[in-house]
């Protein structure tokens, strides 16, 4: 894909306890959060999230880390554009304090900026709630927003933190103790929690999966898929579910496992009998 102006977005920052990033938004109706993974806001990204805005969601893209846009295929830049396209975004995230990479159990900083963002977009559009879905690093994310009442449907497509480099963070995620009790318990209220992984994927490992039904229990839906299922012509092994690796073809898995996103937003979101955020 070439590189995305983004033309059908607007351009805000939003700023929360002195932190700032960018913010792209379009579309009108509840809000959902689409925080995407490195290298950043790719033109795949960009066509998940149109997506979202077209069953009549206002879609949100914080724009956390690399170039918005910029398409990090090589047809696209060459392989050298490639690599610095990666690697940029990866040294931001490095350098960062607002990420936590290794820890097991524990929230990242940047979380509490996106639960503001996520409040503000609540009472700027309107509607029961909010959506949020986070893609490799910022899988979790979505998980730790939920703490909030407003959150009403979190998607954790492949979470890949902590970075899988021990037995004890392949079976946790990037939660703080108390932070996963407040989702437990809205989840025994009701809330469900989508998760997305393809099965040979060990940066989003099975172990992880099976750690999230062990705490949140039948309100965690685990969608796992055989990696024949993932587009051939991803630039990496089976990974990305709704970008890099959908086929986007009636029938095809990644197509149903994007639909299955689509209709838990439109259930929770958009359905005339969603139920309300409270505060």
């Amino acid at each position: 894909m070439p590189d995305d102006a983004l033309s059908d977005f607007t351009h805000e920052r939003f700023t929360h306890e002195g932190r700032a990033h960018g913010v792209l938004r379009s579309g009108t109706g509840p809000a959902v959060i689409v925080m995407a993974e490195i290298p950043g806001i790719t033109p795949k990204v960009a066509r998940f999230a149109r997506q979202v805005r077209d069953i009549g969601c206002t879609v949100v893209l914080p724009d956390l880390f690399g170039t918005a846009g910029r398409d990090p295929d090589p047809k696209a830049h060459g392989w050298a554009g490639a690599a610095k396209t990666g690697l940029r975004a990866a040294a931001q995230v490095c350098v960062s304090r607002e990420f936590t990479l290794l820890a097991a159990g524990r929230t990242s900083p940047v979380v509490g900026w996106l639960r503001a963002l996520a409040a503000q977009e609540h009472e700027r559009c309107g509607g029961p709630g909010v959506g949020a879905l986070g893609m490799c690093l910022t899988g979790g994310f979505a998980l730790a927003m939920a703490t909030d009442d407003r959150l009403l449907a979190p998607v954790l497509c492949q979470p890949s933190l902590p970075l899988a480099v021990t037995d004890r963070n392949r079976r946790s995620i990037d939660i703080s103790p108390d932070d996963l009790r407040t989702v437990r318990r809205r989840c025994e209220e009701g809330l469900t929690v989508l998760g997305l992984r393809f099965r040979g994927d060990r940066l989003a490992p099975g172990a992880r999966f099976a750690h999230l039904r062990e705490q949140l229990g039948d309100a965690f839906v685990g969608v796992e898929l055989d990696d024949d299922s993932a587009n051939p012509d991803g630039l990496l092994p089976p990974h990305s579910v709704l970008t890099e690796h959908l086929v986007d073809e009636p029938g095809q898995s990644t197509r149903q496992a994007l639909d299955q996103v689509l209709d838990l937003f439109r259930r929770r979101l958009l359905e005339p009998t969603a139920t309300p955020a409270s505060g």
